[in-house]
């Protein structure tokens, strides 16, 4: 059953986890605000509409655009509008000297004394849960940080496998902590390959980790199979027990597409899920339009292995 149903706006809000937030089903993703054919005016347009359109969830990450996107979503929470939002953001640095930077860097450019969650960002090789655990990880600078009040929740991402996102889980339980959030590609064809919603919102689920969804469409690749619409795609990840939907959006129109797919959000029928899982099933068989499970396209720390440290 899908957690939490309380209305902010027009955009349902759901619980995150057993963090006690309560967050917009659907939230905007930082990487697109500083794309090459985004102006700063846009991005910051985009977000403060969002915000005023019931959105309270904002994704971004140290390394998107070399900062850019971070420097512009900064600039888009002054006057008033950082109190508005659940601020996360995420980082690569699999040590401790590494991810502290990082998050100082991110503190930095989105204006703010705090992180509300921090993720390990593209957690993708079988060696990244023993990196960021190990004596002098990652995780040692981020439990600090918390202490220190610079972040309030810890997370992961990553796109890769769903048996390298359980190796997260497990090392963490081994090491006597559990994620507050977990971010992973959950869509209509994720469902038939490599699927993270059959083997990892399963283990979610029982630890009441917060989900965050990400690539509903793929990036733009799954809607090129012409078998699936954008607000299927984003109502058929809503349907799922995720906290939030992450959408990339660059400009106001898909940005209102956004909000229209979480205002207009039903659950679906089991019947309607069989349709469109049926209708999808023959173009997710091999992967070709999950392009981040099958090639290096999404590795941004694959192109750029120093900013893990």
């Amino acid at each position: 059953m899908l957690r939490g149903a309380a209305s902010g706006r027009d955009v349902p809000r759901r619980m995150l986890g057993r963090t006690g937030e309560k967050v917009s089903i659907v939230g905007i993703g930082g990487y697109h605000l500083g794309g090459p054919n985004v102006t700063e005016a846009d991005s910051i347009r985009i977000v403060r509409t969002g915000i005023d359109g019931g959105i309270n969830f904002l994704d971004n990450c140290w390394d998107y655009n070399g900062g850019i996107s971070e420097i512009r979503m900064g600039k888009a929470l002054r006057e008033g509008y950082r109190e508005k939002v659940f601020l996360m953001t995420k980082l690569d640095g699999r040590n401790a000297t590494t991810a502290a930077e990082q998050l100082d860097d991110s503190l930095r450019r989105l204006q703010t004394d705090r992180i509300d969650l921090i993720q390990f960002h593209e957690i993708i090789r079988n060696s990244d849960p023993q990196l960021i655990f190990a004596p002098g990880g990652a995780i040692e600078a981020m439990l600090k940080a918390r202490q220190a009040g610079k972040v309030r929740y810890i997370g992961f991402t990553g796109h890769k496998s769903p048996e390298i996102h359980l190796e997260m889980l497990s090392t963490a339980f081994a090491h006597g902590f559990t994620f507050d959030t977990v971010q992973m590609p959950l869509n209509v064809m994720d469902a038939h390959f490599e699927s993270f919603e059959a083997k990892v919102l399963p283990v979610l689920g029982a630890h009441n980790i917060g989900v965050i969804g990400m690539k509903s469409m793929g990036d733009h690749f799954i809607l090129s199979s012409k078998v699936v619409s954008p607000i299927e795609c984003l109502h058929y990840a809503m349907n799922l027990p995720t906290s939030v939907v992450v959408t990339g959006c660059d400009s106001v129109p898909i940005l209102t597409q956004a909000l229209h797919a979480a205002s207009s959000f039903q659950p679906m029928t089991k019947q309607q899920v069989a349709a469109l899982l049926a209708r999808t099933a023959q173009s997710a068989r091999s992967g070709q339009y999950e392009l981040y499970k099958t090639s290096h396209h999404f590795d941004g720390t694959y192109a750029n292995p120093q900013w893990l440290g």
